[in-house]
């Protein structure tokens, strides 16, 4: 894999790997159906369609294994790069922000239209980018993501209109720490930051006994490589450690609905230019995803 260029320059395709451009007759393989509409509004998360194939999952997988060596070619356009965002070295949760601007495979998944379909139908509108997220546990000693709204981080942008579509480039099972969510969380309060990769009982100091009561019986989504999981800003979520012989690795596109505002004059990502509180996201490192005819 080779570097030239900061890939967020770059508001379309680089490559053929995905289906981007697709008529609106065409993107009904990719529909979401009034029955998961329903379950995600009532819930705050669905399960979505099959957003990769193998070859596209092969070719990430690659990708990822240049990503994940500490300077590597264009390590420099990162957001945020952890090699362990885990305090204990014996609990690893490989965690980045920013594939896109340097990986073509990472920056063309985002306009794939087996994404962009659905999120659109999810959001209401127009599909803008926010940003990007790779999440991978290693095979034996693989660490926590502990329970989480993901707005508490995006305060920075409002209104909330965001949603986030979670991607196994692996099958992702209860073993090795697949996603699990609390249903119907989305219709809490905004809950505070309580970390993101250590203590997985540490939220339980910021509910309330009822909430408490109904984080009893967390729902474990267990999906195929490939496949997909969306969730709202607001529901809790989190996943557990992977113990077993195999590795668990995933890759995360935060979107918004068009039209997203910032919401404070600093930078809203490392690295990026500041957007004036009240403006709309737009420009380089937003780009438009997708909009419905």
């Amino acid at each position: 894999m080779s570097v030239s260029a900061d890939l967020s320059l770059i508001h379309q395709p680089v490559n053929d790997l995905f289906e981007c451009s697709a008529d609106s007759e065409r993107r009904q393989q990719w529909m979401l159906s009034p029955e998961q509409l329903k379950f995600f509004d009532e819930n705050g998360f669905v399960a979505g369609p099959q957003i990769l194939n193998a070859k596209q999952i092969e070719q990430l997988r690659s990708e990822l294994a240049v990503l994940t060596q500490p300077g590597h070619p264009g390590s420099e356009y990162w957001y945020e790069y952890h090699s362990n965002e885990s305090a204990d070295p014996g609990r690893v949760l490989f965690h980045a922000l920013g594939a896109w601007r340097i990986s073509p495979g990472f920056h063309d998944i985002l306009w794939n239209a087996a994404l962009t379909t659905p999120s659109s139908q999810l959001l209401g509108g127009a599909v803008r980018f926010w940003h990007d997220q790779l999440f991978c546990k290693p095979a034996l000693h693989g660490g926590v993501v502990a329970w989480h709204q993901d707005y508490s981080y995006w305060t920075r942008t409002q209104p909330m209109a965001h949603l986030t579509c979670w991607i196994g480039l692996d099958d992702s099972t209860v073993e090795n720490g697949c996603v699990h969510y609390v249903p119907g969380s989305h219709q809490w309060n905004l809950l505070p930051i309580t970390g993101l990769a250590g203590d997985m009982s540490a939220i339980q100091k910021v509910l309330t006994a009822d909430q408490w009561e109904k984080f009893q019986h967390p729902v474990p989504v267990e999906l195929k490589a490939g496949y997909c999981v969306f969730h709202h800003p607001l529901t809790v979520h989190g996943s557990f450690e992977n113990r077993t012989v195999n590795p668990r690795r995933a890759v995360v596109v935060n979107m918004v609905r068009d039209g997203v505002c910032s919401a404070s004059d600093s930078p809203l990502l490392d690295g990026v230019p500041p957007v004036r509180s009240g403006q709309r996201l737009d420009g380089q490192f937003f780009p438009l995803l997708y909009k419905p005819e």
